[in-house]
């Protein structure tokens, strides 16, 4: 009698379960878009270049303490970004009172870079205590540059070997190219704007790849599943069956980390910026990616209908012929 009078609230389904959207059909005009941005952002980044951090690019390290009280990050980026030293990063570093700033490598040699260093210990002399300087020369660049390349490919490579070994050659194919679409288009982006490209830029690309995959592995493990389970289906309804009936997953993740992203864009401050939209364009390129390049590649790449069968027809074979 008490369960009759407790209201029961039951969750919604944001997406019908017969849900029917024909992605199939949309799938070359998408291939051929992917490969073109693609392309333009191939050239983009060789014409325009990126806009390389000081840790790409080299510059200058300052550490400084406040004389009294924690320091005010947001005053001193105001104020550093008025004296006319090109780009100036600021965070906190260690304790509240001690502040980086990093300064970007000035044009016209090591004289104009001592002057902007001057600069910034001159506009900061009244709140602020100089207690070291560092150097990020051309060579440190140069080789933080090659790493972080090394870091992303190696990513790329260390998720196709997974996804071969759990899945087939296919999947694996058409994971990689989804990858390589999702690294190359945000890359892209940030050279067509001009976004600043640092470390941080470089650690939202690997994370990209990790969220990427999570989602075409979803995808794929539905579409293995259903190629076992409807064998005489025609492949391109198959693919699309698996992605719809997926897409209420890819969609509620992508839209809640788009949540938590937006938030820290906004409210997160100039520190992690670069690293949120790099995050941002990367979880709705991935997400577009996972649909419209990793499941329907499978059709033209010739995806088995169901390994478990064809491997017992083989052993079903070469015991007809033993007997022979």
């Amino acid at each position: 009698m008490l369960m009759r009078l407790i209201p029961v609230f039951k969750g919604f389904d944001f997406f019908p379960h017969d849900l029917n959207l024909p992605f199939m059909k949309v799938k070359g005009p998408a291939l051929v878009l992917s490969i073109i941005a693609m392309v333009v952002s191939i050239g983009l980044i060789g014409i325009k270049g990126l806009n390389y951090g000081v840790d790409f690019k080299g510059g200058s390290l300052i550490e400084l303490k406040t004389k009294s009280g924690n320091a005010d990050i947001s005053a001193l980026r105001e104020k550093l970004n008025s004296i006319g030293v090109g780009s100036v990063q600021i965070q906190e570093f260690g304790s509240p009172d001690d502040v980086l700033v990093r300064l970007e490598e000035q044009p016209g040699g090591e004289a104009e870079q001592q002057a902007a260093l001057k600069k910034v210990v001159d506009a900061t002399s009244e709140t602020y205590v100089e207690r070291r300087v560092e150097v990020v020369g051309p060579a440190v660049s140069s080789e933080l540059r090659m790493t972080s390349f090394i870091a992303v490919a190696a990513g790329i490579l260390a998720i196709v070997a997974y996804v071969w070994f759990r899945f087939e050659w296919q999947f694996a194919l058409g994971a990689v190219l989804a990858l390589s679409h999702d690294v190359i288009v945000t890359v892209g982006i940030f050279a067509l704007f001009q976004f600043e490209f640092d470390l941080s830029t470089v650690a939202a690309l690997l994370t990209i790849l990790g969220y990427s995959v999570n989602d075409t592995v979803v995808v794929s493990d539905r579409i293995r599943e259903n190629l076992r389970k409807f064998k005489k289906m025609e492949l391109n309804q198959l693919l699309n069956l698996s992605i719809n009936e997926t897409l209420s997953r890819t969609i509620l993740t992508g839209m809640t980390a788009l949540a938590v992203l937006i938030s820290l864009y906004v409210f997160g401050g100039e520190v992690i910026r670069n690293f949120n939209l790099a995050m941002l364009l990367g979880v709705v390129i991935g997400t577009y990616s996972s649909i419209f390049i990793a499941a329907p590649l499978l059709g033209y790449l010739g995806v088995k209908r169901d390994w478990s069968d064809l491997a017992a027809k083989a052993v079903a074979t070469s015991k007809t012929k033993a007997k022979a």
